[in-house]
Order: C-alpha cells, then structure tokens, then sequence
C-alpha cells in the first residue's frame, strides 16, 4: 500500500503447478510444491511497509479463492475487529466489522487477537475478550459471508488466569481442535500454549487438553509466548509464535517457530530463534497469520512499531515473505521486517491516506472509530455541504467520533458551528489516548479552551473570547508524536494560535497498547448536540 513503486527490470517468478489451497487456520493444508518453469516479466511494482498504515495490532489473514480477508485488534475501540478485504495483499480495504453495532452479550472489554478463518462454506472470527466479572476468554463468531453479519457463538473456554489468542486448526485425522495460550504471565508464572478437540459447532471444547509447549526464561522468549499461527507442509505442524514483550516503548517482541509431525506433539523449536526481530525500521517485530497465494507462496501478516512514531501511530500491519530452507525452516529476508520489497501480485495502488470527511453522505465511512462502552448518537444531515451533528455526554471527555493517526507528523482540521452549542456544552477537536486522557481545543460558553484532561482530571491550558456566532474552524499541528500545537480561525485563513504558539505534550496519551486518536468531541448534557461541518487529516513524511 505505501509507496508504489515501478522499475524497468526482469523478476523471476515461481510458480505452482497446480491451484494453491487456502493455508490458514481450519483450512490448513500441505503446501510444498513443486516449481513450474520461471516466467520473466518486464517491470517489478514495489510496496514498502506497512499494508496496514496505523493501529492494526494482531492481524489475521485468510485467503478464499482470489479474495483475501483480514483483521486486526480493536482493544477498546468500536466498532470491533475489522473486515478488511484486498486482492493482491498490499491494497486494503475496510469493508466491515465483526460486531458493528453492539459488544457480545458476555464481554466487555479487552477486544484483542481476532483469527479469522474459513472452513466448509463458513467464515469464523476466534476472538479475544473480557467476560463481564470475569478475566479474558477466547470467544467464536461466524457468518456465511466474510462481511457478515456475524452470529456470536460466546466463549468457548476461560482459565482463571485468561485465555488468549485462540487458532483453529483440523488435525491429520480431520479433526477440529482449539489452539491458544493460557495467560499467566499476568500473574508472572509461565504461559502454556494448550490445545483441546472442538465441536463442529464450535459451542464447547471437549476432551482433556494437551500442552504444545511454553516459554522458556533466560532465552529470547523472556515472560512469555502467545499468538500462534499453524500451517502444514511437507507433513509437520509449523506454528509461528511471538515471544516477549508486545507493547509499549520498552517492547522486545520476536517471532519465533515450532514444529511437529503431530499436533499434540513433541514440538521441536528452531535452534534458530527468532526468525525475525528488530532493524532500524521497525521494532517489537510479531502476532500474525501465514497466508499462501494461488502460486504456493506464503506470506507473513503480522504487526510492528515503527522506530519513528513508536507507540503514538500504534502497532501496524506489516507483510513479508516467508521462504523455506533445504533443511524444511521458515526464515525472513535479513531476519527482520522487509523496508521495501516486490509486490505479491505486481500490482499497487496510489496511497491515499488521507482524510477528508465532508459529512455529504447518509453513512459514516468505516474508519471512523468510538469508546467500546460509549456508542455515540449521530445525525448525518446531507444536504447543504453536508453535517454531522454529534450528540454531547456530560461523562469523562464527552462523546467522541475518531481516526487513527499513522506517524508522527499530521495536521488535523474541523469546522464547528458556533451556533450549534447550546450553554453548557464543549465541542471541537482533540488527539485522544482513551476517555481519561486527551488534549484538545473546544468552543465552550462562547469561550474558545485549550484543555488537557490526564486521568480524568481536566486543566484549562489557556482560553479566549470566541468571535461571533458563525462557523469556528480548529486546528491541530502535530510533530515527533508528542508535540500538540493548537489553533483557531474564523474565516480558515487567518489562524490564531493558542498557548502563545507553544507545544502541549501528548506523551502521556497513548495506552499500553493502543495509538493515538484524533477527532471531533462534544461533552455536556445528552440533550445536547454539537453540528461539525467537515473534518481533515492531512500525513506528512515522518
């Protein structure tokens, strides 16, 4: 997806000799294979990393037919796991959400590491979740389409410790069973990878369970292992696997792999571990899915922090090619994410990475974005330009409709009606880290406020006397992540900075395990609303 990229140059290409299978999750096959005579073609279209510009934690990759289908992390933010669809790995599309409307009736938080999978006719989203009053669960919902909509099958299995990261998988028999890792790290014991036997239904786990393997201590796997991933080939189990750290600026994520001849098994780690870490680039390299193209070849979709917008932009989807030594071991070009590489199909399209949200149509776009446990109330009115009125919560920040950032530098623009705010009410712009931390610039009492709010605890950083009752546009400037500088104008031309032109930190925004937001918010009394004329996001080069 980022910077296409097209050389005058011959490329080799492999090609199957017969038509490739899905590899991914129920669907897994074998697929060694035997390479046809190479075909040359004239010019070789690049992308460069990520596929999946800004926070896409865990992705999960399958492939039906030409059609790939992908999704990633939502954590707290709805709507939950989105459907991304592409047909050549590197042009993504959202196109949906496993649960667009509402949460699963048993969870509440904690919306982490969805696997979706295909398996006779049915498309399948094992996902992670908080059970209300209880800790994570691995959860199963499943639709006839890749877009749903999806029926919610509830958890299918809760340790006391938590249960993560669930991958389906049939066995050499044909039977279906239950991948995932028990979560004890949280209580700094070791954490297993179990597996157990899984009705057709895929209602409850039956039989007893079996250990995989676990992390070992003094080794590169530190505290933990977690995110399996299996595919068959050449008659062994290889499952991928991250080790360590997932998050945050003291991260120490790496991808490391097992395999068996049998799924219960023994499992033989590779002596060579991990197979992928670090570079100058990218860092805390891991949690994705193996995907294999109509040509047998197979493709890592995983996620990692860039080295320069770090936590703030979050963990992005990241895709390198696996390739498969004489002695049967996967391995990466360089052990470490590729910067720039060939494109899976030759194929990629301009970026556009922008926003630019005029409110003309009677739909959100997907991307936009909300607290898991506060759906905001919108009108869209069409006509005339276009506006979205956004109903106000008088709870922490207000309601919030937003983006994900992607780097480290962007300005961000909205345009308020003045008119629209009722006494009492404060709307207009804010960089959000959750509904306890945010800094923004709000119209509020005809008083134009520069606000920070850490832990729910709000401080007025500087204030002015708003102009009139017209249009009010906001301006947010962001540079190396953190630095939030602030701006306001009436006629979009003449801006007036606020703070005396000085930076506010937004250091302390982004979650553990979460980027940065920015958008439009609007906080007082539920009878309220705040009316938005247009919104932009405008990326520049980090």
């Amino acid at each position: 997806m980022k910077k296409s990229l097209l050389t005058l140059s011959a490329v080799v290409l492999s090609l199957c000799t017969f038509s490739c299978k899905v590899n991914k999750g129920e669907a897994a096959q074998d697929t060694a294979t035997t390479p046809a005579a190479p075909q040359t073609n004239t010019a070789t279209v690049t992308y460069t990393n990520p596929v999946l510009p800004g926070d896409y934690a865990d992705p999960s990759v399958v492939r039906v037919g030409s059609d790939y289908w992908a999704t990633a992390t939502s954590s707290e933010w709805a709507p939950l796991y989105p459907i991304l669809h592409s047909k050549n790995l590197v042009d993504w599309e959202t196109v949906g959400h496993v649960f667009p409307d509402k949460l699963p009736d048993w969870a509440e938080a904690h919306f982490w590491a969805p696997e979706i999978s295909y398996d006779k006719g049915r498309y399948y989203i094992y996902y992670t979740a908080k059970k209300k009053g209880g800790n994570l669960c691995v959860g199963v919902a499943s639709a006839s389409k890749a877009t749903g909509p999806y029926t919610d099958h509830g958890p299918l299995v809760c340790q006391e410790v938590g249960s993560i990261d669930g991958f389906p998988i049939r066995d050499e028999k044909g039977d279906l069973f239950l991948i995932w890792k028990e979560d004890a790290n949280s209580v700094g014991k070791p954490t297993p990878m179990w597996g157990q036997r899984m009705n057709e239904e895929r209602t409850a786990l039956t039989g007893e369970k079996f250990e995989l393997f676990r992390n070992e201590k003094g080794t590169w796997e530190g505290g933990l292992v977690e995110g399996p991933a299996i595919v068959k080939r050449n008659g062994y189990y290889y499952l991928f696997y991250a080790g360590d750290a997932c998050c945050g600026r003291e991260c120490t994520y790496g991808v490391g792999v097992a395999r068996a001849k049998q799924l219960t098994g023994p499992w033989e780690k590779f002596s060579g571990n991990p197979i992928m870490k670090k570079n100058e680039a990218w860092k805390c390299p891991g949690h994705g899915t193996v995907v294999t193209d109509e040509k047998g070849r197979d493709f890592f979709l995983y996620h990692a922090y860039s080295t320069n917008s770090t936590v703030y932009a979050g963990r992005q989807g990241l895709l390198d090619e696996i390739t498969w030594g004489s002695d049967g071991w996967p391995s990466f070009k360089g052990n470490s994410p590729v910067l720039t590489a060939t494109a899976p199909y030759n194929s990629n399209r301009p970026d556009a990475l922008d926003v630019q949200e005029e409110f003309t149509n009677g739909k959100l776009p997907q991307s936009w974005q909300w607290f898991v446990d506060k759906t905001p109330s919108y009108t869209l009115q069409t006509g005339n330009g276009g506006r979205l009125a956004l109903q106000a919560s008088p709870e922490r920040i207000g309601n919030v409709l937003s983006q994900r950032t992607i780097g480290n530098n962007y300005t961000v623009t909205a345009s308020l009606d003045a008119k629209s705010l009722g006494k009492g009410v404060s709307a207009g712009l804010a960089a959000i880290g959750d509904p306890e931390n945010a800094v923004g610039v709000s119209l509020s009492n005809n008083e134009i406020q520069l606000w920070s709010t850490k832990q729910n605890k709000t401080e007025i950083l500087s204030r002015t006397t708003a102009p009139g009752q017209g249009m009010l546009q906001f301006r947010l400037t962001t540079t190396k992540g953190d630095q939030l500088q602030f701006a306001w104008s009436a006629d979009g031309t003449n801006w007036t900075p606020l703070n005396n032109g000085q930076a506010v930190s937004g250091a302390f925004l982004p979650p553990w395990d979460r980027g940065v937001r920015v958008g439009l918010v609007a906080k007082g009394p539920a009878s309220a609303t705040a009316s938005f004329d247009w919104f932009k996001l405008l990326n520049q080069a980090d």
